[in-house]
């Protein structure tokens, strides 16, 4: 009987932190997002001089204010859990300690709190409250697209390079090392920055003949930043006309629920138990 009271308290704070299905689940959450984005800003503007010279002090004890906080919340996670172990081992664990740890670190080696900056991966949580999940079906076809696409994309890139070699290797012939082209792997730099038309500034052919074949690779260029774009979306549309229909009763709608034992996380809507460990879960 005495665990009841402790085990109460403990699930209701375990649906509070790791879900996004109650009001307070959500309202934490969204508190939650709310400190990893001031804390980030707080982190960029420390590291700007003139800013951090003025509001310093403010800027310290903010940061302080919130790494508490964020202490507080990475140990609630631990208690709350069967198996704190797997928590703390598991991504988003290591993200919630390493996003933590820096200001701490910070006391014994200056200038280490700037990797505060880390937690701006714990707005990764973003995903489960919006229930993003949904869309990793359309994120795995593009994925397995790309993967198809591997050998075309190669040979293209292959021919891409040697063209820049060839070209290269001709502006430095043309052009020479009064220009700029002080050797051929200089030369191959600036004919991969111009095709892909970044176009530092840094080198610029100053003859005739090497301004006649810099506008050829600048037009080429247009034509050779499609093609991947092309191929990829190919193997993406015949990939989807091969899919078989879905029907409506069999499509998985994912929830933010939370095993508290396992941590298995994309449970099916109104499931009662755990997919993976067979623990009931909050519903």
């Amino acid at each position: 009987m005495s665990n009841k009271p402790e085990q109460s308290w403990k699930r209701k704070l375990h649906d509070i932190i790791y879900e996004a299905e109650t009001p307070e689940g959500k309202l934490f959450d969204v508190i939650l997002l709310i400190a990893i984005i001031a804390s980030i800003i707080l982190v960029m503007l420390e590291s700007i001089k003139s800013f951090d010279d003025k509001f310093h002090n403010f800027l310290n004890i903010s940061e302080w204010i919130i790494t508490i906080l964020f202490s507080i919340e990475y140990i609630a996670r631990i208690i709350t859990v069967k198996k704190p172990i797997k928590y703390i081992t598991s991504f988003y664990g290591i993200i919630d300690f390493l996003s933590t740890i820096p200001k701490y670190i910070s006391l014994l080696f200056g200038g280490i709190h700037a990797l505060a900056a880390l937690r701006a991966l714990r707005l990764l949580r973003v995903f489960r409250i919006l229930k993003l999940a949904r869309y990793l079906g359309a994120s795995n076809m593009l994925t397995s697209a790309l993967k198809a696409s591997k050998a075309k994309i190669s040979v293209f890139l292959f021919a891409v390079l040697i063209l820049c070699i060839i070209f290269g290797t001709l502006m430095y012939l043309i052009e020479g090392e009064e220009s700029g082209f002080t050797s051929i792997p200089v030369s191959v730099y600036w004919c991969i920055v111009t095709l892909t038309t970044v176009g530092f500034g840094d080198i610029a052919p100053v003859t005739a003949v090497g301004q006649f074949i810099a506008a050829l690779i600048m037009i080429l260029g247009y034509g050779i930043i499609a093609v991947p774009t092309g191929i990829v979306s190919a193997e993406y549309t015949n990939r989807h006309k091969n899919d078989k229909p879905v029907n409506p009763e069999d499509t998985v709608h994912l929830n933010s629920q939370s095993c508290s034992s396992c941590l298995a996380e994309n449970h099916k809507d109104h499931a009662e138990y755990c997919y993976s460990c067979g623990e009931k879960l909050s519903v």
